[in-house]
């Protein structure tokens, strides 16, 4: 004798796991509009693909702050290109190569990347140069008689070099 499935109490659970995840997701998207908020002032533009995780109470935080919300065009995978450069960028230099413990490890350490890559990390697009150098090339050093000290970045992952004065 088989016995009945209990349907309504698994679609209740599922439904209450639903409404935590929306809860969380409506509490990052204010966490995150009051940090860039707090750092560069207001964020005029949203870009962000049609996923149906983006609720409209998702969409309300953003549209309070008088954000616009631009969605991509459906099935352009392409169309988020520089957004996943970076992300893979990240991903393979910082996030490969760190055991992330939970979240405050986690702001930390895209934090150090962060700074990493745009003050010391080299950008081919920029002639070699990091995105907060100056436009000028820097001055050529004569290294016969300088030492070149290294920095460990993220515990070793990453290693930077720099001619010491």
């Amino acid at each position: 004798m088989t016995r009945p499935r209990r349907e309504g109490l698994k679609n209740s659970s599922q439904q209450v796991g639903h409404l935590r995840v929306e809860a969380l997701r409506r509490c990052q998207a204010r966490d995150f509009t009051t940090a860039l908020a707090d750092r560069s002032g207001r964020i005029r533009f949203l870009l962000r693909d049609r996923d149906t995780k983006y609720t409209t109470s998702f969409e309300a935080i953003f549209t309070a702050e008088d954000t616009h919300i631009l969605l991509s065009a459906p099935r352009a995978p392409k169309m988020n290109a520089h957004c996943e450069r970076v992300i893979g960028t990240i991903r393979r230099e910082a996030l490969d190569h760190v055991l992330i413990m939970n979240t405050s490890h986690a702001t930390k350490v895209l934090a150090e990347f962060a700074d990493h890559y745009n003050q010391h990390r080299p950008h081919r697009s920029r002639g070699q140069l990091p995105p907060d150098a100056s436009q000028q090339t820097p001055p050529t050093i004569d290294v016969r008689n300088r030492r070149l000290p290294r920095t460990r970045i993220l515990g070793g992952a990453i290693n930077e070099y720099r001619y010491a004065v």
